[in-house]
């Protein structure tokens, strides 16, 4: 794409969205609708639209399971026993790291306690656990839980970090500070790829690397990284990962999860782990023996069968990513992303908007999301307005709107009709109250 700076007019708009060179992949979508006409759809960061195949994949396992039953293990088009399989290599890729070293199973949070249950080995002068203040609630539930299952309170064992005062978003050099301090009593640093509500991205290889200075484990919560943003998970040297794949993956709502585990620690039988017999070795399996005998991939974590009719809809989603290829998915989004920080920074001079973007401005520490701060007592009512006039956002309290331009499903347009929607909603309300 060849065009000059942005501007304003909606003819930059129309006029990207012809040189896109992703531009087919919008249709290969499924777009909901409200009164006939589709939404603005700019929250892929909560759940990603349906692929157009989705239906076709699953709808061929159904029929193999209809025409095969049991058989179809083995006999299916897409044989069921090795079907996890089908998506390392597309997730491998989009995630930075070895085939080996991922494995798809469960959900985010079942696989972050089953990491911590391998990663988490607290002793007496070592027992804490560090997360980003303004975790994702589940994260916070998850690490609490596993601290007090090993005997040690969370009120003073689950260690979190901030912001300075007056500062939405973490630096990364006050992480290392904090680690160098206070790393001898960290058993684990369980960290957010990107902050769900700031949209922080967070330099992963650094703080991995002072976390291990430190002499801690650490492992990523990549829920709103995974298929976001460039992710070097085998360079970072992070022990582990886990993601979701339901928002920008597309996965289908509760869809499959994905795991990371560094090639140093695989193969290796010391490392503590609950086991089940998907994790057992392939050529054995069957013989059911009474002796776990691990996988020497991530694939030994694996507890049970493959969900299959929920990759299935992976599958789908991933062709599509394969075919349009994170480099040229990372450009436009840099370009969505900025295009709609663009509009709404000069309307905010401009027109004297009491809106906040707390988004980090450096293309470098975020993804596509940009998270919106209003003020607290207008802020949800402006959400609703946008709602009722056909734009699916996500409103997160107590101020914030959180909108996510995806780059293999929105347009240049719909930044640029959100944007004028959100300004005309918000200059009628401020008029009005004059």
């Amino acid at each position: 794409m060849n065009l000059k700076s942005f501007t304003t007019d909606a003819s930059y708009a129309s006029e990207a969205d012809l040189q896109d060179p992703l531009k087919a992949f919008r249709d290969k979508f499924h777009h909901p609708k409200l009164n006939g006409k589709s939404v603005i759809y700019l929250c892929g960061n909560s759940l990603g639209l349906q692929p157009l195949q989705t239906a076709s994949y699953i709808q061929e396992e159904l029929e193999d399971w209809a025409k095969l039953g049991v058989e179809g293990h083995f006999e299916a088009r897409h044989p069921w026993l090795p079907y996890h399989t089908f998506l390392t290599e597309p997730g491998a890729t989009l995630v930075g790291a070895l085939p080996e070293e991922i494995v798809h199973m469960n959900h985010l949070t079942v696989n972050l306690h089953l990491l911590m249950v391998s990663f988490y080995q607290p002793t007496p002068e070592r027992p804490c656990i560090l997360i980003e203040k303004g975790a994702f609630p589940s994260d916070q539930y998850a690490v609490a839980s596993q601290l007090r299952f090993h005997g040690f309170d969370p009120k003073t064992h689950l260690l979190e970090l901030g912001p300075r005062p007056g500062e939405n978003c973490l630096r990364t050099e006050d992480i290392e500070a904090y680690l160098a301090q206070e790393g001898h009593r960290i058993a684990l640093v369980l960290w957010g790829g990107i902050n769900y509500y700031t949209g922080e991205f967070f330099d992963l290889k650094r703080i991995t690397q002072a976390a291990h200075a430190a002499g801690a484990k650490i492992g990523f919560d990549l829920a709103h990284a995974a298929g976001n943003v460039e992710l070097n998970l085998h360079d970072s040297a992070a022990d582990f990962a886990a993601w979701c794949t339901y928002k920008y993956l597309n996965g289908g709502p509760g869809g499959v999860g994905g795991v990371f585990i560094h090639q140093r620690h695989l193969g290796k039988s010391e490392i503590p782990r609950f086991e089940g017999w998907w994790g057992h070795t392939v050529e054995t399996r069957f013989k059911m023996g009474p002796t776990f005998e691990p996988m020497k991939t991530a694939e030994a974590w694996q507890l049970s069968n493959a969900p299959v009719l929920s990759m299935a809809a992976l599958r789908a989603s991933y062709q599509l990513f394969m075919e349009a290829g994170m480099p040229a998915l990372l450009n436009k989004s840099k370009q969505l992303t900025a295009y709609l920080e663009f509009l709404l920074l000069t309307a905010k001079e401009s027109k004297g908007l009491p809106i906040e973007i707390i988004t980090p401005k450096e293309p470098q520490r975020r993804g596509c999301q940009l998270s919106i701060r209003t003020p607290e007592d207008r802020g949800e009512q402006w959400f609703h307005q946008l709602t009722q006039q056909g734009v699916i956002a996500d409103w997160r309290f107590p101020d914030v709107i959180r909108v996510a331009p995806v780059p293999l499903y929105n347009t240049f347009t719909d930044v640029y009709r959100f944007a004028n929607l959100l300004i005309d909603i918000i200059t009628k309300d401020i008029n009005s109250s004059l």
